[in-house]
């Protein structure tokens, strides 16, 4: 398992609202749109029970234009 792995949707949500981002709206099925108004970037987060995958996660990451060490720092 790799340092992003072991991460719920919660814990997720929590620190991308610190990087300032905010539920725009729902997706398809169990997704939602997160924008950023000060970097203008949108990222599409998945609301599953358990945790999230770990390449989900970078993905998330790469979207919204967070570096993962960062994301990693922030509690």
């Amino acid at each position: 398992m790799g340092r992003l792995a072991g991460f719920s949707y919660r814990e997720i949500v929590k620190r991308l609202k610190v990087f300032g981002f905010a539920f725009d709206r729902q997706a398809a099925g169990s997704h939602e749109i997160w924008y950023n108004e000060l970097t203008d970037l949108y990222t599409t987060i998945p609301n599953h029970p358990g945790d999230m995958p770990e390449g989900t996660l970078r993905a998330i990451l790469k979207e919204a234009g967070i570096d993962p060490n960062d994301f990693l720092k922030k509690k």
